[in-house]
């Protein structure tokens, strides 16, 4: 398939050499960032992963802001995604998806909302608590992303424990939600009149990153399969993504989850990655697509043509870090590196 896109691309005239990039480094010591939002003044604002919501200034100076909710950081929890209500300038709201644990110990995914004040977080409130909560550390999903209307995607992943439940409306492992920016359900959404309205669409396993496009109108997101099976989806109101009824993955040991790896009614992916590249962060870039590859440790280039894929470029390999999060603004591209010593890195294109 790699060489008939090659030769497609060829014969299109478009070109295929990798694009050439270098890196400049904002600030380092971050401890596991996750996600991070540009603000419109050159500060960024990004999640660590063990609790903490951190302001980076121009010149790199870091300072975490007070006001932050009590974060349950275990295993794949903690601190996650983040995003600017799309009215940042005049009211200094922004939307953190924290993992927050009840009484017993059990845990989900919360948004929470509330205003930047120097270096507090203020009036926060949350807005949407996954349900149920549960004993699991896996699979929180917690990615964020405005579309277009003001509306708020919210991206959950199955919780592990959550797989065989991906598929029914009375719970929110595996699904994505569209909610107002005080988190109602979207007056629009296709399930209103069942116990999850806000629910958007279904059968997801564990989504890393989402983009709204401008041009298509469509909100983009990407999840991880289990062995193999990672897919990009083009989201769409009411529509079954089929995990676990259908993938192109297996078990981590190798045993099947399905025979299916498609059926009548449930969507088949834009793409999808075999063996997995364990996609994070997802930004649309001009034309084309850009995520992290975990797994494989590079930042993935993917040329788009008319909304399909038609090549990709492994960058950024010689940082041999874990790209965790990459967004674009004003086509300035920067991306977070998860780990200990985590780094807020500008990209950029030759």
């Amino acid at each position: 398939m790699r060489f008939i896109s090659f030769l497609c691309l060829l014969m299109s005239g478009l070109t295929v050499a990798a694009p050439e990039v270098t890196t400049k480094t904002i600030t380092d010591g971050l401890e596991h960032p996750w996600g991070v939002a540009p603000l419109p003044d050159g500060r960024f604002l990004v999640t660590e992963r063990p609790g903490y919501i951190t302001l980076v200034d121009r010149d790199g100076a870091k300072m975490r802001l007070t006001g932050v909710p009590e974060i349950t950081a275990e295993r794949q929890g903690g601190a996650l995604g983040i995003a600017l209500d799309p009215d940042f300038v005049k009211n200094q709201t922004f939307y953190a998806c924290l993992v927050i644990a009840d009484a017993s110990g059990a845990t989900s995914s919360e948004v929470y909302k509330g205003q930047l004040k120097g270096a507090q977080w203020v009036n926060v409130k949350p807005i949407v608590i996954a349900q149920p909560k549960d004993k699991s550390g896996f699979h929180f999903g917690c990615r964020l992303a405005f579309a277009e209307d003001d509306s708020l995607y919210v991206g959950l992943g199955d919780r592990w424990v959550g797989m065989e439940k991906t598929q029914a409306l009375d719970n929110h492992y595996g699904k994505v939600l569209r909610v107002t920016k005080d988190g109602k359900p979207h007056p629009q959404n296709p399930y209103l009149d069942t116990v999850v309205p806000e629910v958007f669409s279904i059968g997801h396993r564990n989504i890393q990153g989402m983009a709204w496009h401008s041009k298509y109108l469509q909100m983009w997101a990407h999840e991880h399969g289990p062995k193999g099976g990672d897919e990009i989806n083009i989201l769409q109101a009411g529509a079954n993504y089929g995990w676990p009824t259908i993938t192109y993955g297996v078990n981590y040991n190798g045993t099947p989850i399905t025979d299916k790896t498609k059926q009548e009614g449930l969507e088949q992916p834009l793409h999808y990655y075999v063996p997995s590249i364990a996609p994070s962060g997802m930004a649309f870039y001009k034309d084309d697509l850009l995520m992290g590859s975990l797994k494989f440790r590079y930042l993935n280039y993917v040329e788009l043509k008319d909304g399909k894929v038609v090549a990709e470029h492994q960058l950024l390999k010689d940082l041999n870090a874990r790209i965790r999060d990459v967004v674009v603004q004003n086509e300035q591209v920067f991306v977070v590196t998860d780990e200990v010593n985590g780094r807020l890195l500008e990209i950029v294109f030759q």
